[in-house]
């Protein structure tokens, strides 16, 4: 069976390549495709233990088989941080990459009647990260898992509260110091529901959803943050 594997973030950085190709057996399942990338690319190998598969745009366990024909990537962690009418259509999920995260956008896609408070993460890129001056940021994403996973994260939220909506934008690409990379807004009857929600939402977006950003300093170094 043959397999073309995806590369994001740092392990795409170490081969300088987006993907790789593996020959597997049929039935192989997913820690033998590991097992065979850490063997074949072997520079991958300290890193693949922290790394989890999306087969098809969904998180699989190591004892999923793999069937032929289908999408694979290896994730590494995610980034997240360390220490009027529109123009265009609203969504709840966007990933946007031409034009800056508006906070009037993804509040209008959670007000509604039944709204009594709407509470709103905004996470700007800062000046100054692990002992260095930044530059600027570069984000990246496994776009279609991305949004998918934003999705099912919403709706997970949503579900967990009555009258909670939730409405998560990221921003792609490069950003320079005081953008907003992200934000997140949560609606709900009550200040303390949309409260709980936001925060749950922007946590667990940090943990699953595959986007990674790179900090470059003035300095020339550059580093993939892999990991909340």
């Amino acid at each position: 069976m043959h397999l073309r594997v995806l590369l994001f973030a740092g392990l795409r950085e170490r081969l300088r390549r987006d993907s790789v190709d593996l020959e597997l057996p049929a039935g192989a399942r997913v820690r033998d495709l590991l097992a065979t990338l850490a063997r074949e690319q072997p520079d991958l190998s300290a890193s693949l233990s922290v790394c989890r598969v999306a087969v098809d745009h969904e998180f699989v366990a190591a004892d999923h088989v793999i069937a032929e024909g289908s999408e694979v990537a290896v994730i590494p962690p995610v980034s997240g941080g360390h220490d009027g009418p529109a123009a265009y259509p609203l969504a709840a999920y966007q990933l946007i990459k031409d034009r800056p995260l508006a906070l009037a956008d993804v509040v209008a896609a959670v007000a509604h009647a039944g709204a009594g408070g709407i509470d709103i993460f905004v996470g700007n890129v800062r000046d100054r990260s692990r002992g260095h001056d930044i530059a600027r940021l570069e984000y990246e994403a496994y776009e279609p898992m991305a949004l998918r996973v934003m999705q099912q994260i919403g709706a997970a939220v949503e579900a967990e509260t009555p009258g909670v909506r939730v409405a998560i934008h990221h921003r792609l690409g490069v950003l320079q110091i005081g953008d907003s990379a992200v934000i997140v807004a949560a609606s709900a009857p009550h200040r303390a529901e949309a409260f709980a929600a936001c925060r749950a939402a922007i946590e667990r977006l940090k943990q699953d959803v595959p986007i990674w950003k790179r900090e470059v300093a003035t300095d020339g170094h550059a580093w993939v943050v892999q990991g909340p």
